[in-house]
């Protein structure tokens, strides 16, 4: 059986980014593009598990990686933060990869 992301170390997990990185491009090159989103996710959720949760502060708005949104953090869950996106009302969470550590904006 596969281990968690949770039980694994940093070089399990890294190894791991890197197998689901080739499955993904083997995918886009397929042209199965479902396969596709469901390996870039895992690789998000895998790549949130070498960060330090409490470097993200509830109340704080961060940048995303997608350059385009911000986050506004109500409460963390783990490797997942808990909060809208782009001052919205519908709260989600997120792998704490999608956030920019570096990049906090001020309200």
């Amino acid at each position: 059986m596969d281990k968690r992301f949770s039980e694994m170390d940093e070089f399990e997990l890294k190894n791991e980014i890197a197998k689901l990185n080739e499955k993904a491009k083997k995918a886009e090159q397929l042209g199965m593009m479902n396969e596709f989103a469901v390996y870039e996710r895992r690789t998000l959720i895998a790549k949130a598990y070498l960060l330090e949760p409490n470097d993200f502060k509830p109340g704080q708005t961060y940048s995303m990686v997608d350059g385009d949104s911000s986050f506004q953090i109500s409460y963390m869950n783990g490797h997942f933060a808990w909060g809208y996106r782009n001052n919205g009302t519908a709260l989600e969470g997120i792998p704490i990869s999608l956030l920019k550590l570096n990049e906090v904006e001020k309200h």
